[in-house]
């Protein structure tokens, strides 16, 4: 009796490999796509399992009678696939449900107490305001001052070069200084100068200047990569077209510089909305000082578990429009949409 190699079309990721001819000429299939996987999932998650071993115990049967039939394995690999994830998925949950039940619901009181959430949250989520409020302001302070830098970073000639060094120095500096250093020097260090105009600023406005001047350090170089991916060519087309160098960034460049970098504006928009809690090291009472002189009232967490609630009703639905339009613009590449 002769080996054969089988066709590897005749089964999923060419499982059926190997087969016997006999001596009258019919060939006899040797070794079948394991049913191992099916077994493991009807042990560990039955319901699904089932369903699986099924599957694979039909195509099994349909190999026998010389017709293999794919769709049944590929169902019973499917199948397999998710009581795995399914027998995950409650393994993970129980777990967080027994850790929250430990010594006697002790974790539950601690975090989840329904009282203490409910007497905190609306003066939580007033105090969170200035959260939004201090972000906002912030977002659109970081795009135009980092449009600034990145202008004057690129802008060509031997006269700008000192301009040049000076906004990568800026650049250098702030992107390697903790934020929570440069926010404590600058709520701190500009109403202390005893200027007129800075010593009659708000929390929030010295707060907000901190943000923009950490962040838009980072944001320039965002636009900076958008920018060098840009073809040199639309720059030179323009120039040729009679528009100066400033004329051509305002009216070509810059606008497809903000329509490429807008999911990665609003990821950095989640970043400064959380990053407002640091300002309440400078006094500013917003959501996390507000939750913590709660917890401390309260002697219990729960009001922690209030303010991360007001963050994530935020940031969540940003996180999935930014996906959005990132799924949308390959679209639009693609030639798709």
């Amino acid at each position: 009796m002769n080996q054969t190699i089988g066709d590897p079309a005749q089964s999923p990721d060419g499982l059926l490999a190997v087969g016997q001819v006999d001596s009258d000429g019919d060939s006899a299939p040797r070794r079948f796509p394991s049913m191992i996987p099916s077994i493991v999932a009807t042990v560990v998650f039955p319901p699904l399992g089932l369903v699986s071993l099924a599957g694979a115990v039909g195509y099994r049967r349909s190999v026998r009678e010389g017709r293999p039939s794919v769709a049944q394995a590929v169902r019973a690999r499917d199948w397999a696939t998710y009581a795995f994830g399914a027998a995950l998925t409650t393994l993970i949950v129980g777990a967080l449900a027994a850790f929250l039940l430990l010594n006697d619901h002790a974790v539950l009181r601690a975090y989840f107490d329904l009282d203490a959430l409910k007497t905190s949250i609306p003066e939580i989520g007033g105090a969170f305001l200035g959260n939004l409020y201090v972000s906002i302001i912030a977002e659109i302070g970081i795009v135009i001052w980092s449009l600034i830098l990145v202008v004057g970073r690129s802008i060509p000639g031997r006269a700008y070069l000192p301009i040049r060094l000076i906004v990568v120095g800026y650049i250098d500096l702030f992107r390697a200084l903790p934020g929570l250093l440069t926010i404590l020097l600058i709520g701190f260090g500009l109403p202390a100068t005893g200027i007129e105009f800075f010593a009659g600023m708000s929390l929030y406005q010295t707060g907000a200047i901190a943000l923009v001047i950490v962040y838009g350090a980072y944001v320039a170089e965002i636009f900076r990569g958008a920018i060098d991916a840009i073809p040199s060519g639309q720059l030179a087309a323009a120039r040729s077209l009679g528009f100066g160098y400033f004329g051509a960034m305002r009216h070509i460049i810059l606008p497809q510089a903000i329509r490429a970098t807008l999911p990665s504006l609003l990821n950095w928009y989640i970043s400064v909305l959380k990053d407002t809690s640091l300002l309440s090291v400078l006094g500013l009472v917003e959501g996390l000082t507000t939750a913590r002189i709660q917890v401390t009232f309260m002697s219990n967490l729960s009001p922690l578990v209030g303010v991360s609630l007001c963050f994530l009703i935020v940031t969540l639905p940003l996180s999935r429009l930014t996906d959005y339009i990132i799924v949308r613009s390959a679209r639009k590449r693609q030639g798709k949409a």
